[in-house]
């Protein structure tokens, strides 16, 4: 079975649920990260010329872009030089730490004179710049670029990631959601299966930690899971509560109440997850609180752990030969789940049956968290016409098949699988260095997160920036590094949460979040 009838196959048992989301997302818009080691491969990029030979020209005019400085800042630079051939303009692209990008841009964009004409972000701040009427409405042109093969791109995608109210705002780039990549060949060899658990999961790092698992001679870790704050590192957190949290499909949702908006964080679901993530430390590298993204990736794909989550990233890292010591060395699986759920009418931990998990697998309930959706370009809508006509024509060639199905083949361009084209042909892929037993799992667990009945969808409501990268984030870093008790934090964070949903509105917030949900 090609990896295409798998992708679809699991897509079948699911797609009444999706079809519902579908329309949901078109109709209302649901707004929805990637790391990687400095080491980078060298590809060379496509002619330019057998890309979009009509292409049109934009001589004398100037983009300037602003993104994350890490890997999108290494995949957003790595096309710069095609498009300035084939079109005449000149990109200027800046990259700032994570941390400081949506601030920037909200301080940049109010301002009179703005100095950029184009990011790439995240979709969950969408919904805040589309409100403060900063980003440009690209409806129109999508809808005349053929192109851009814009049904090619995953719904998911598509509709979560660019469409707003109807409206088309952002051009995808990227795929993103949580998976767990484990060392196959330290599994095989201790007859072990991938977790299914979090449970499991604990119980594969303690076996292996303190190893010598790449041959050096020196211990390795059994987990290594990026946490350093300000990086995103809490959605690892999320990750692990989300299967505590939701089990009715995602239309429940994992962060509020919808009903009431109290937040889903202090109960023994969350409060279990917390556990779990502070115990991963104790299989992790010393002082894992430190732990950042970029070195969490290296780690695993130069053979020092045997257990990570991440985005899409380590499929295509795993096969860089300048630094990778896993070839043919890895696997993914969906996050793991949990047998116990959160009953939210008593605030109690259930076990899972037919009725609290009716998405389990062999009784355990997944979520796996579309964390971050995908990194996703934006226009400003202030910029000059045709400074706007060339961002767009910038995003559309970056996001083209021809380009893009081999950029996420790449582990160093942050960019991750988000078309049809790139689940349907694992020709890329092979060709990238996967062998087909491993592009075959690797596109198969992602096809199994993202078509799963239970998904959980990023927080897209406004000031979801306030919500997860400023008070979940603190909060958060001052439990791992025993400053204040669990209890503490669960409080802290239910408080902070709280004053954000009264400030701006409960109300208003209470139907954008069950908007979001379809309810």
């Amino acid at each position: 079975m090609s990896n295409w009838q798998k992708f679809c196959s699991v897509w079948q048992r699911v797609r009444y649920y999706l079809i519902f989301l579908a329309a949901l997302w078109l109709s209302l818009g649901i707004p929805g990260c990637s790391f990687s080691p400095p080491n980078s491969q060298t590809v060379s990029s496509p002619n330019p010329t057998q890309i979009n030979p009509t292409a049109q020209r934009f001589d004398g005019v100037t983009i300037n872009v602003i993104t994350h400085d890490e890997a999108i800042h290494t995949g957003t630079q790595r096309r710069i030089a095609g498009f300035e051939a084939l079109t005449g303009a000149k990109v200027n692209l800046t990259g700032v730490p994570f941390k400081n990008l949506y601030t920037i841009l909200q301080n940049n964009w109010s301002g009179k004179n703005s100095k950029y004409d184009m990011a790439v972000i995240l979709p969950q701040w969408l919904i805040d710049f589309i409100d403060a009427s900063y980003l440009e409405d690209l409806t129109a042109r999508v809808k005349t670029d053929a192109a851009l093969r814009w049904e090619d791109i995953a719904p998911i995608f598509r509709n979560v990631s660019a469409t707003y109210k109807g409206r088309i705002y952002s051009i995808p780039l990227d795929g993103d959601f949580h998976m767990v990549y484990y060392r196959s060949d330290l599994l095989k060899e201790a007859s072990l299966t991938p977790p299914e658990t979090w449970d499991q999961y604990l119980a594969i790092a303690k076996r292996f930690h303190g190893k010598d698992l790449n041959g050096d001679g020196k211990p390795d870790y059994g987990s290594c899971i990026s946490k350093r704050a300000h990086e995103n590192s809490t959605s690892m957190l999320i990750s692990i509560a989300t299967p505590f949290l939701q089990s009715l499909g995602t239309a429940q949702g994992a962060f509020f109440d919808p009903d009431t908006m109290k937040p889903l964080v202090n109960n023994p679901g969350f409060a279990k997850a917390m556990d779990i993530y502070k115990q991963t430390m104790d299989y992790g590298v010393p002082h894992d609180e430190n732990l950042g993204g970029s070195k969490a990736r290296e780690l695993f794909i130069t053979g020092r752990c045997a257990l990570t989550i991440d985005w899409g990233d380590i499929g295509p890292l795993s096969i860089d030969r300048s630094v990778s010591k896993v070839m043919d060395k890895v696997g993914a699986v969906i996050t793991p789940g949990t047998t116990q759920v959160l009953d939210r009418k008593t605030n109690q931990l259930v076990a899972c049956d037919k009725f609290t998990c009716p998405y389990a697998i062999d009784g355990v309930n997944h979520a796996p968290y579309a964390a971050n959706v995908g990194w996703t370009g934006v226009v400003y809508a202030k910029a000059a016409a045709n400074v706007k006509d060339a961002a767009y024509s910038f995003l559309s060639y970056m996001s083209q098949p021809a380009q893009s199905n081999v950029d996420v083949t790449i582990g160093t361009t942050g960019f991750n699988p988000y078309r049809i084209s790139q689940f349907e042909n694992s020709d890329p892929w092979i060709k990238a260095g996967l062998s087909s037993e491993a592009a075959n799992n690797y596109l198969g667990a992602i096809g199994v997160s993202l078509n799963s009945s239970n998904i959980v969808l990023n927080l897209s409501i406004p000031h979801n920036q306030q919500y997860q990268f400023e008070v979940l984030d603190a909060v958060v870093s001052k439990f791992l590094v025993k400053k204040i008790t669990k209890e503490e934090a669960m409080q802290q964070i239910a408080q902070g949460w709280e004053q954000i949903t009264n400030q701006v509105g409960r109300e208003s917030q209470r139907a954008a979040y069950r908007a979001s949900l379809g309810l």
